[in-house]
């Protein structure tokens, strides 16, 4: 979800940004697989799915809130994130919903706004152009971040995708409290989901804490290829997988 640039860490890791990407987009594959065809018949093995799921919301949130420093056009980024997410909307409120998300009933025009990842990331950028507009002063700045975070409560990983982009750019140099901040964006409110509902049906909501011990001690800091497939993967991947699992569980 960033730009195909190097990207300095520490040289501890030893996978680069794109490995990283490919393996929590077969998480994202494997938390949908279990949402769509297996908690109702095995709620562990769905558990269990969902898991290894929570990898990827944060993942991308932490990825694009480091690659507003080094992307060379955040217009065409931001861009292509507003697209990608209009079209997402269509795959995604399919599989979830087995409805197109703009239909008619009763002579009525309806929508189901439901949105996908892509959006709440879209957002998450949106806030920290937001954030680095020098025109606008800090109370602005504050209303506009809490009103994206009230707008992505219909998307997918919510606020904390917000928060968690902006975090990850906002103390880019300080590595204390970027990864206090980003750990305790994604955990704080998933605990209290946790406890909410009940640790028996919602334990897989921990899997957040894989995010930050998975890119403190695996992240290289690198890119990896710069080759333009890493770059698109993601955006094509994510409305296509969804709509094939959409037509899978409700058919056409």
């Amino acid at each position: 979800m960033i730009e195909n640039t190097v990207i300095t860490q520490s040289e501890k890791g030893c996978l680069n940004r794109n490995q990283i990407k490919y393996i929590v987009i077969i998480a994202m594959l494997i938390d949908h697989i279990a949402w769509g065809f297996v908690d109702a018949r095995n709620p562990l093995l769905g558990g269990v799915m969902h898991f290894i799921g929570r990898l990827t919301g944060p993942t991308m949130a932490y990825f694009v809130g480091e690659g507003y420093r080094y992307t060379r056009d955040v217009d065409k980024y931001q861009q292509r994130l507003a697209v990608f997410a209009f079209i997402s909307w269509f795959s995604y409120v399919w599989f979830e919903y087995g409805s197109l998300p703009i239909y008619f009933e009763q002579g009525r025009l309806m929508f189901i706004p439901a949105q996908s990842v892509i959006f709440t990331l879209f957002l998450g950028l949106t806030a920290i152009r937001l954030w680095e507009d020098e025109k606008i002063s800090k109370p602005l700045k504050t209303t506009g971040i809490i009103f994206f975070c009230i707008l992505s409560c219909i998307g997918d990983w919510a606020f904390m995708n917000v928060l968690g982009c902006l975090f990850v750019h906002v103390y880019r140099d300080r590595p204390k409290a970027k990864w206090t901040a980003f750990t305790l964006t994604f955990l704080l409110p998933n605990v209290f989901v946790t406890i909410l509902v009940g640790l028996e049906n919602m334990w897989f909501q921990f899997g957040v804490i894989l995010v930050p011990l998975m890119l403190y001690f695996l992240y290289n800091g690198q890119s990896g290829s710069k080759a333009s497939i890493h770059k698109w993967f993601f955006y094509l991947f994510y409305p296509l997988h969804l709509l094939v699992l959409g037509v899978l569980r409700w058919g056409l």
